[in-house]
């Protein structure tokens, strides 16, 4: 099954968080709060948007940074999802 998202919707796969100490012991990614880090899965078309013309600037790839309580949680084959607005997009992480 695959996410298609609408408009000017984005689907997001949360990046694990693994953080090692100074002395080498890794602590795994749920003992800590979520990063609000994530990968983008799928980009919506865009388009007029509430009556706004909406330019997608995410692609599929794009390493980005989201709003905290931004977005809806999706479960599907296992795996889970965040689909969020454009606007909720924060910032994408350049390399």
């Amino acid at each position: 099954m695959k996410l298609a998202p609408l408009g000017d919707r984005v689907v997001l796969k949360q990046l694990e968080a693994e953080e090692t100490t100074k002395s080498g012991i890794v602590l795994p990614g749920q003992s800590k709060e979520k990063p609000q880090q994530a990968e983008v899965i799928a980009v919506g078309p865009g388009g007029v948007v509430d009556g706004k013309e909406v330019k997608m600037e995410v692609k599929v790839g794009d390493q980005v940074i989201y709003s905290k309580y931004a977005g809806t949680e999706v479960k599907l084959d296992e795996d889970e999802y965040i689909v969020v607005r454009q606007s909720d997009i924060l910032a994408i992480v350049q390399k």
